[in-house]
């Protein structure tokens, strides 16, 4: 969990900042977003492997363009 320290006389936006940073690097937004809404595992394993072929489409095409 994010958790930060104001001292007195630090500034507002700037805490903010600090804590919006924070939060992001932890990842929890985008953790939230995934866990929004309910999804079937057989829908979350298709889209891992879509994700893992655009991956290999990815490097093969790097790897032709070397020659």
């Amino acid at each position: 969990m994010a958790h930060i320290i104001v001292d007195e006389n630090e500034i507002l936006e700037k805490a903010i900042k600090r804590f919006k940073r924070m939060v992001e690097k932890e990842g929890i937004i985008r953790e939230y977003k995934k866990r929004e809404y309910y999804e079937k595992p057989s829908t979350i394993l298709n889209r891992k492997k879509k994700a893992i072929q655009r991956k290999l489409m990815k490097k093969s095409r790097r790897g032709k363009a070397d020659y």
